[in-house]
């Protein structure tokens, strides 16, 4: 597969991030959600921020006219912002929406069209019924071949899954034990959804057995707990409860701003050296259902930018909204060889603290998957960690100076992948 060499015209770099509570929160709008990340990015600037020196904002959001009635957000939320008239776009390329939003970003500062240029993602999916989230999640499928024969999002992930299992020999255990990792991070979280370890809600739900004298479990641990199928129903076989990310309400922002001004704002900006997205077909027309395309083709891409390699990646924010998806994805990337992801997880080198640490935010399995937010929150946790301000959940023993996002929409007909460093 031939992937152009190509060079943002200057550089880029983020000088601010914020991230609202992910949850359910039924008093709260996406506007609510999205000034929450604001604010929070900018007390995240060390020189500060003035709205009105923003010149863009560049706004990804899936389902707003689903869950809200809304569409256009993009400048009504530049207006609660402070602004206006500034031009606000709305992306909408499902869950990679915040992802493009990002990579558009950084194309309108590379340009020379802008200096500083604000990027994000809102969802407020809550509002709708989990059939409701499912009828309006699957407009991301194919209308014509897809959603007529009756599949949803779990579905499709279940096929892919049942196909890796087939073709490089993974068991159920190994998805359960990526969900029990992204717990674990999670856990350490306070912004993540599931602010919990998958044990600790064992242990919760053993607690309140007693309370009610009911039959005491005797799950000995969270391994035992997953195969439990009253405790870890499925979903779409293999996929159970907990091999999926939740419904999510969450916003996410980054401040972006030209490499030459950026110690304006910060003695430690993150750099983006590199971004790429590529696009493939919906899941019936692929040759092969345990890999996708359009990450393979948007990491080639942005490696190359960036003039580096797989194994230089130390850290990484990859796409997890089914752990079937980050056994595909860190493969994708070019971390471990096909069907490797099975060994890696077994031998926990995508641990917090193993050789390659996947998803130390919690992924959206635990920090939840507010679908047009998730780009960006994934970068956002990745500019905490090379800071150092990640707080418990920071990296030990690594001084991060390259890491990567993974941000995948849909099924996977379209990903964007970004390369960051700290210098």
């Amino acid at each position: 597969m031939y992937v152009k060499k190509r060079r943002l015209g200057r550089g880029v770099a983020i000088v601010g991030a914020g991230v609202s509570k992910f949850g359910s929160f039924s008093d709260k709008t996406s506007r609510d959600l999205f000034i929450e990340a604001f604010n929070e990015l900018k007390q995240s600037v060390d020189r500060g921020i003035d709205p009105k020196d923003i010149e863009a904002l560049y706004l990804g959001n899936h389902i707003g006219e689903y869950c809200e009635g809304q569409s256009l957000m993009a400048p009504i939320i530049a207006g609660y912002l402070g602004m206006i008239p500034k031009p606000a776009t709305r992306v909408e390329n499902a869950c990679v929406s915040s992802g493009v939003a990002l990579r558009e970003g950084i194309i309108a500062i590379a340009s020379g069209l802008y200096d500083i240029v604000l990027v994000g993602g809102v969802e407020k999916m809550t509002t709708l019924s989990t059939e409701g989230v499912t009828d309006a999640l699957g407009s991301a499928l194919d209308a014509l071949y897809e959603t007529p024969a009756g599949f949803t999002f779990p579905g499709i992930y279940a096929a892919m899954a049942t196909t890796y299992m087939d073709k490089y020999g993974a068991k159920e255990e190994h998805f359960m034990k990526v969900a029990i990792k992204n717990h674990n991070n999670g856990a350490l979280n306070p912004k993540a959804q599931f602010n919990t370890t998958i044990k600790d809600i064992m242990n919760g739900r053993i607690a309140k057995a007693k309370q009610k004298g009911q039959p005491i479990p005797t799950w000995v641990d969270e391994m035992e707990f997953l195969k439990d199928p009253k405790a870890n129903p499925v979903v779409a076989w293999p996929m159970k409860l907990f091999d999926c990310s939740p419904i999510t309400d969450g916003a996410s922002c980054l401040l972006l701003v030209a490499e030459e001004v950026a110690k304006s704002f910060t003695d430690t900006p993150v750099y983006v050296i590199g971004t790429g997205q590529g696009s493939d077909y919906p899941l019936y027309e692929r040759e092969d259902m345990t890999t996708i395309l359009a990450a393979k083709f948007a990491a080639q891409e942005a490696y190359a930018m960036a003039g580096v390699k797989p194994e230089d990646i130390q850290i990484a924010e990859v796409h997890d909204c089914f752990t079937i998806a980050e056994l595909v994805g860190i493969e994708d990337i070019g971390f471990f060889s096909p069907g490797g992801a099975i060994k890696a997880i077994e031998e926990g080198l995508t641990a917090r603290d193993g050789a390659k640490p996947i998803n130390t935010s919690g992924g959206l399995k635990s920090k939840g998957h507010p679908v047009g937010a998730t780009g960006t929150a994934q970068a956002a946790e990745i500019w905490l960690q090379m800071r150092g301000q990640a707080g418990a959940r920071q990296v030990p023993d690594k001084d991060i100076s390259l890491a990567l996002t993974h941000n995948v929409g849909g099924s996977g007909p379209t990903c964007a992948i970004h390369i960051y460093e700290r210098r």
